[in-house]
């Protein structure tokens, strides 16, 4: 992946170089204000003579970190690379990876620099990432070869011009193989010991010049014959055509893959058959069902290069389930073709060569082709067409998790959670509007003799509290007590109140409802209580309730087991960082499990602002921030845009500082009345205001108030207006009456920075970013699959997204599957034609019913458009 030591270098971050020119000063003389810092209590233990040139240095290589932005990209040919493999513009990857070496979060970097990555998207700055990651691993990994090599003393200018070709590990192995330690001398190397080296190189550039009988040496092993050395020819030579990346190109066109069912499944189903005597018919079917899963493979092959990520993924899992066979194959035809294209092109001698040398060149393509690349074939394509369908995988696990994540709150009204069951009754937990739990209790809906009290129970407690949104879980028994509720609204069983319920998924919640953070939550609520407030809250604040459970219990996605386990870990905690991010988190009510998502954030830093805030009370401004512990400037500038100061919520939970922080914030919100000087070990003191600043409510980050301050000046307007409708329209007025590129150049800033200024002054108090996502469907009335018609024109929302189509809920108690055959473009609307299979959870849809197999359980649907 680079071309030299020097190139490495600029692959990662480059610290050593600044640092070393750094190091020298403390270790000449302690007169730089730096050095107090390296003055550690360690340094007393050193009475020894070097302990001057050997303690310093090491410490103050690790200073100046923090400072200077890297020169990532000195070297084009690495931007050039990375702009090929990603196909974004090589000086937004340049930017990229500086933004990534000076530890910036890619939240952070989406919405605080765009002008500096070309307005992109958190998943092409991640795709950016994963790729300069894979580069850097590859290239670390060829250094230590190189290293390993020159050390053996086997490394020839050829072998290294080789190993610094390999853009994958894959290949990086592959010719690596022969060198490493333990494995077998090759063939090729044992004939390069004899020196017949030269033989091969003379044989493809001056073959009217080489004579074979010159290079025998009778009684030495090898070379005792010209028929020795004719054989040790072909081994340098397949050598060195297995390991042509013109030659690998060339054969890699025509390589198909085949998949069959194995004879070990077939003996056991035989087997299954004769014994369905016996009594034990539930492993069998278990069995039987794994088997029918995977028939479209039972004779199934594809070219590499038109095979579906899906099918790769299904292919390995029934490789390894062992009911399935694979092979790579190259058709016979193409070893024929592969073999005159090598003599009569690629490996053709310069000049005339005679017939035998002419044979010991087809000799060489032969065993090359058989002993060398049908094997390397065989491992790189699996690996590649594995790697890239994990990729895809991962991908459309990062998109669903989003758009799961992103589904509307509703808010303001009071909602009864069900986890429906039935030997064990139906959990209830009714929540108020703001996620409180207000009662809890269990019904037995499904039992005959006392359904008729449960229904008391349920009105009773329903207009006691009045709830009229009834959230059901959709596990066991879900369609059972849906059709309870859809019995009762019918009848008007609630009245007065309008009662509607939905089904919401519940994957997770048991697992969640006995975890630490459920037990710390709901100390004294059984779990299966747990699980209905879980089930309810999902609905009321889905962004708040699923960053409690990992991602990958979310129930999104499908291949889930046979991708990487921590690659799609890494992708998921992303996407969850993204979104809590985004949407932003009131620092005075949020969880501290949601905290903990918040770029710039983690666990301890989360831990310590609660316990902050729970010895001085509310947090008055973002400033304060920096008094919490552990909070480094890094870590506030990551997070501080992110952050929101609610002057409601501030005001129900310190009303006092409320009235406090409201009288000295009229003139000048910026400037603090009775500053707080920060304390802490080894740290200078930083004033801290103590007054409110309005623009902490909004997503305007603190380095750039002193702009927003420039340009409400030049519009008239206060921060005291932010959100209200006349400031708005002094605003719109001035960006009318002059663009915004000529109003960035008069308060001194970027477009793209002022554009996030205008957003944040204009958007009304407590705007959420999810309000422009679709909202739960609630109904009131029940309809079966029995009732679909093939023709009938239905909508719908979109409950999970794989490879091969989009499953969505029409209301029947089965998804139906749009195939993604009938995902086409001209059915979406153009922002989304650019995305991978381009639907995701919970967008609505109208679809056309295609076909309906009862025995089965599978609706077949056509889409017609997105409803926007």
């Amino acid at each position: 992946a680079v071309s030299s030591d020097e190139d490495m270098e600029e692959w990662r971050p480059p610290e050593a170089k600044t640092s070393s020119k750094r190091a020298r000063g403390p270790a000449a003389g302690v007169k730089k204000p730096a050095a107090t810092r390296t003055a550690k209590p360690k340094v007393p233990k050193e009475p020894k003579v070097h302990k001057a040139s050997g303690v310093p240095k090491p410490r103050a290589t690790r200073k100046p970190a923090a400072e200077g932005k890297p020169p990532v990209s000195r070297n084009p040919k690495n931007a050039a690379l990375l702009s090929t493999m990603t196909g974004v513009n090589k000086w937004v990857c340049v930017n990229i990876v500086t933004l990534l070496h000076e530890e910036n979060t890619i939240p952070f970097i989406v919405r605080y620099r765009k002008e500096m990555i070309n307005h992109l998207d958190a998943d092409a700055v991640r795709d950016v990432q994963m790729v300069y990651d894979e580069l850097c691993s590859v290239a670390k990994k060829t250094q230590s070869v190189i290293r390993t090599l020159k050390k053996d003393g086997v490394l020839t200018p050829e072998l290294e011009n080789s190993l610094r070709s390999c853009r994958s590990a894959d290949e990086l192995d592959h010719v690596n193989a022969p060198y490493k330690k333990g494995s077998k001398l090759s063939k090729a190397r044992r004939a390069k010991a004899l020196g017949l080296e030269d033989a091969a190189t003379a044989l493809m550039n001056t073959p009217h010049n080489l004579d074979l009988r010159a290079w025998v040496k009778p009684g030495t092993e090898g070379l005792s014959s010209v028929e020795d050395v004719s054989t040790g020819v072909v081994h340098i030579l397949a050598d060195m055509i297995a390991k042509d990346s013109d030659t690998l190109t060339y054969i890699k066109t025509c390589v198909t893959i085949q998949s069959s069912v194995s004879k070990s499944a077939l003996n056991k189903k035989e087997q299954g058959k004769s014994d369905q005597g016996c009594k034990k018919p539930g492993d069998e079917q278990n069995k039987n069902k794994d088997l029918d899963k995977f028939h479209l493979y039972f004779d199934f092959t594809c070219n590499i290069k038109r095979i579906q990520s899906h099918q790769t993924l299904a292919i390995n899992r029934g490789e390894s389930l062992k009911i399935l066979t694979v092979k790579v194959n190259i058709p016979d035809r193409v070893r024929s073709d592969f073999t005159l294209w090598c003599i009569n092109n690629r490996w053709r001698p310069k000049t005339f060569a005679k017939e035998e040398l002419r044979a010991i060149i087809s000799n060489a393509v032969e065993d090359s082709y058989k002993r060398l690349i049908v094997p390397f074939l065989t491992r790189s394509c699996r690996t590649k067409l594995t790697s890239a369908a994990e990729k895809e995988s991962i991908a459309m696990f990062v998109r669903n998790l989003r758009q799961r994540l992103l589904v509307c709150p509703v808010r303001g009204c009071v909602i009864m959670g069900v986890d429906p069951g039935y030997r064990h009754g139906c959990k209830l937990a009714i929540l108020s509007p703001t996620s409180q739990i207000l009662h809890t209790d269990v019904v037995y809906l499904h039992n005959s003799g006392q359904q008729h009290r449960e229904a008391e129970k349920l009105r009773h407690l329903m207009i006691q509290y009045s709830c009229s949104k009834v959230v059901i879980g959709n596990g066991t028994a879900c369609r059972e007590t849906e059709a309870f509720f859809s019995d009762l609204i019918s009848r008007r069983f609630f009245h007065p109140l309008d009662v509607s319920y939905i089904i919401t998924n519940e994957a997770g919640a048991s697992i969640y409802s006995v975890s630490p953070e459920a037990v710390k939550e709901m100390p004294d609520l059984d779990p299966n209580l747990r699980s209905a407030v879980s089930i309810g809250r999902r609905v009321q604040d889905p962004l708040a309730e699923l960053v409690k459970i990992d991602p990958k219990h979310i129930g999104i996605g499908t291949y889930q087991h046979d991708v990487s386990a921590g690659a799609l870990k890494a992708a998921l905690d992303g996407v969850v960082q993204e979104c809590v991010s985004f949407v932003g988190v009131d620092i005075n009510i949020c969880s501290e499990t949601l905290m903990r998502h918040v770029a710039g954030l983690n666990a301890g830093r989360a831990q310590s602002i609660t316990e902050w805030r729970e010895k001085n009370g509310a947090f008055i401004n973002r400033e304060q921030l920096k008094l919490v512990k552990g909070m480094g400037p890094k870590s506030f500038q990551q997070c501080a845009g992110f952050i929101r100061i609610n002057p409601l919520t501030l005001n129900r939970t310190e009303p006092q500082l409320f009235i406090l922080a409201r009288t000295t914030s009229q003139s000048a919100p910026a400037v603090p009345d009775k500053p707080v000087a920060k304390k802490g070990k080894g740290k200078v003191g930083v004033s801290i205001p103590n007054s409110l600043n309005p623009l902490d409510q909004t997503c305007i980050h603190p380095e750039s108030y002193n702009v927003a301050q420039r340009f409400l000046s030049l519009v008239g307007g206060s921060v005291d207006q932010i959100g209200n409708a006349c400031l708005r329209q002094c605003v719109e007025n001035k960006v009318k009456a002059s663009c915004v590129d000529e109003l960035a150049r008069a308060v001194d800033t970027t477009p793209e920075t002022l554009q996030l200024i205008i957003d944040g002054l204009t958007q009304p108090p407590g705007f959420d970013i999810r309000q422009n996502f679709g909202q739960a469907d609630f109904k009131r009335g029940i309809v079966s699959m029995s009732d679909l018609q093939v023709g009938a024109v239905l909508t719908g929302r979109v409950d999970n997204t794989t490879l091969f189509g989009s499953f969505v809920d029409i209301g029947v108690g089965r998804a139906g599957l749009i195939h993604k055959s009938n995902i086409t473009l001209d059915k979406l609307p153009v922002s989304q034609r650019r995305r991978s299979l381009a639907l995701g959870p919970g967008e609505r849809v109208e679809v056309r019913v295609l076909n309906v197999d009862l025995q089965r359980g599978r609706i077949g649907l056509d889409l017609i458009r997105i409803l926007q």
